[in-house]
């Protein structure tokens, strides 16, 4: 049984799609019968499922709010994730852990790889990253997983906002001077679930814990992922927006946003043969169905 936490938001849908498409048993839960703020909710979930993995892709995800809404984010991200590692310890079972490209200041002016030092700069990288060390520092069979600019056809991400906003307004402002890698939810569910059978066809490895870069292949600017979510749309039909190009500086927010988040995967591939396609290669696909009527 693999218990999936986060099951409303982006990776948890994918996971749960592709779990029950394979038949492998499993329990997605979500708030308000999981919340990390809830601790309780956290062991009583555990208790239900009985796990024999856990993947947790349950977080605080608001950066900017996280600023001023501090308490929740703490729990959502380094909480109330160190209180699942430590049961998966105590349990004896693997516990895979997502988190984020923003524990970086995105200042190094190259793909970040997994020993580089962290240098959060606001509250939600702070938080992912503190998750991070206190997961690490129990005895939990714990693999880190650090992915980026995640989009789906299901919940609140950028291609979805942009194509909304595409059919309101005319022209859109999108910053073109932040640079990363656009990750679909379905790849990086595909990722963790190729590790998991790894793990299951190897039997757990000491040299599987610690952290990972996942993210898709190819990097762009967020003007550059606006665009080409556009183009696509476009071959289907989509009266797309014109889409100016403008500065960090000049659409300012409470949290100061990594200029260049990329992140090096080659460990990833290396330890566990996975690696995630260019995100090229998949915008088609969730562009399509972010354009289907719903229903």
């Amino acid at each position: 049984m693999i218990l999936v936490t986060g099951a409303s938001g982006q990776l948890g849908d994918a996971l749960a799609r592709r779990l029950a498409a394979r038949g492998i048993p499993f329990m997605a839960v979500k708030r308000p019968e999981f919340d990390f703020e809830q601790p309780a909710t956290i062991a009583a979930a555990f208790d239900a499922a009985r796990p024999s993995l856990v993947i947790n892709a349950a977080a605080y995800t608001a950066v900017d709010k996280a600023e001023t809404d501090q308490e929740a984010a703490r729990a959502g991200n380094h909480t109330g994730p160190l209180a699942l590692a430590q049961l998966c310890a105590k349990a004896d079972i693997p516990f895979i852990h997502v988190s984020t490209d923003y524990v970086f200041d995105g200042d190094k002016g190259a793909p970040y790889v997994e020993t580089d030092p962290t240098g959060p700069t606001g509250v939600y990288g702070a938080t992912k990253r503190d998750g991070e060390e206190a997961i690490l520092a129990t005895d939990a069979k714990a693999i880190i997983l650090r992915t980026a600019w995640v989009y789906s056809a299901h919940g609140k991400n950028f291609a979805r906002t942009m194509i909304n906003a595409g059919r309101k307004m005319p022209v859109l402002r999108v910053v073109a001077d932040q640079r990363g890698t656009p990750t679909a939810a379905a790849d990086l569910a595909d990722a963790i679930l190729a590790i998991a059978d790894k793990i299951e066809a190897t039997g757990w490895q000491p040299a599987y814990r610690g952290i990972y870069h996942a993210t898709g292949h190819g990097e762009t600017s967020w003007h550059g992922f606006a665009s080409a979510i556009f183009g696509e749309a476009a071959k289907q039909g989509y009266q797309p927006p014109q889409v100016q190009p403008i500065a960090t500086a000049d659409w300012p927010t409470p949290t100061r946003r990594p200029p260049d988040s990329r992140l090096d995967n080659t460990k990833l591939e290396a330890v566990f043969g996975v690696r995630l396609p260019d995100w090229r290669a998949t915008l088609p696909g969730v562009v399509t169905d972010l354009l289907a009527p719903e229903g």
